[in-house]
């Protein structure tokens, strides 16, 4: 296309023609023209179409096909600037990690650690009152009200989660541990304006959440689903957007 003479058609020919019949099908990688466009090109007008022998290419076919190889070219040539209608795919910000940690009282300056579930927060849903996300999360996760009044009173999110472990699970828990999450999370950053504003401050960045004991909720360096991570993604959208509710 950049040097169009008949040598190096012909070279554009014998070099089609080393790919194996079989394979002759998706050479352009174009689902929709196969590769109509590239056998006419290298046919060129008045040439017989490779695996065609009874077709003879017309000027016009011919001219097609240079005009979608030239589109081809625009195409690409723009793709690198081009965005998707819906914003791009990749944060602006560097990623952001929030490593596992045990934090056993609230700090005056918690920084990212404040995002942590199991940092002393306290929120209260509906009419419950629970003493971090942590613990609401272990609360709700198990059968019973003895068995959920003793995870609420757990000195620790480390220790709620023990406590729990040890108590039947609620039916049906792993189908809706998220949406539970989903509003504890909600609940934690309306209520805790100051941690709202740690969040903020990643900006659009990806939220990377180490959790040493679930990689359903941790990222744990690429081995995990990073759950945590991606709801507080979530909820910080809904922060911007003035739609964090606790309902």
């Amino acid at each position: 296309m950049a040097d169009r003479t008949e040598e190096n058609r012909a070279a554009a020919r014998a070099a089609y023609l080393e790919i194996p019949e079989t394979l002759r099908l998706y050479a352009l990688g174009d689902m929709d023209r196969k590769d109509r466009p590239l056998k006419v090109l290298v046919a060129g007008p008045g040439g017989r179409i490779p695996d065609e022998s009874a077709a003879v290419v017309s000027q016009r076919e011919y001219d097609a096909a240079v005009a979608y190889f030239e589109e081809l070219e625009e195409w690409r040539a723009k793709a690198p600037a081009r965005v998707p209608a819906d914003g791009p795919a990749e944060s602006f910000a560097p990623a952001v990690k929030i490593y596992h940690s045990y934090p056993q009282r609230a700090l005056e300056d918690p920084g990212k650690q404040g995002l942590r579930n199991d940092h002393p927060a306290p929120i209260t849903v509906g009419e419950a009152a629970y003493p971090s996300v942590a613990h609401a999360y272990r609360a709700r996760s198990v059968a019973g009200p003895e068995a959920r009044a003793a995870v609420v009173a757990a000195e620790s999110g480390a220790k709620a989660r023990a406590v729990a472990a040890e108590a039947p699970r609620r039916e049906g828990w792993e189908q809706v541990r998220t949406a539970v999450m989903a509003r504890l999370l909600r609940a934690k950053f309306e209520q805790h304006p100051d941690l709202a504003a740690v969040l903020l401050a990643t900006g659009d960045a990806t939220v990377l959440y180490d959790d040493a004991d679930s990689d359903f909720w941790g990222d744990n360096g690429g081995r995990g689903r990073n759950w945590t991570g991606r709801l507080l993604e979530l909820v910080r959208a809904e922060l911007l957007s003035g739609e964090c509710l606790v309902d």
